[in-house]
């Protein structure tokens, strides 16, 4: 089971990770993981077998502790999220969108077809042309 810890502050993170059951086996922490926040991991989760963090915390993880992780088997990555709002539309829409406009469909009609605002039709046209 994978779970997610998220704090803003240590003492938050260390009481969160202190919750965690023993059938965990990947934890994502949203602080640089310290030699105490593994330490609760590992206390309260022995089953783990991959800690994750965000990639720019990752640079400034101590090396004992990567190591120390590595003799235990445990292994310590940084985790790629997708980052910012995620896509309203998706890439099948669009293709649908600029197929229509090239047909010479107007783009009203685009727009009350597949209901999606008539801006937006243009942004999605204008941005092939770009």
């Amino acid at each position: 089971m994978k779970v997610r810890v998220s704090a803003k502050t240590y003492d938050e993170l260390l009481r969160k990770l202190s919750e965690l059951d023993e059938d965990v086996t990947e934890v994502y922490v949203s602080l640089r993981p310290t030699k105490e926040v593994v330490v609760k991991i590992l206390e309260n989760a022995p089953n783990v077998k991959r800690i994750s963090c965000p990639p720019s915390l990752y640079p400034k993880v101590s090396k004992r502790v990567i190591y120390a992780l590595g003799q235990l088997g445990i292994e310590l990555v940084p985790e790629n999220r997708p980052r910012g709002r995620p896509r309203k539309y998706d890439e099948k829409t669009v293709k649908l969108v600029r197929e229509l406009a090239r047909k010479g469909v107007p783009m009203r009609e685009i727009s009350e077809r597949l209901g999606i605002p008539l801006r937006t039709v243009y942004y999605m046209v204008n941005e092939l042309r770009a």
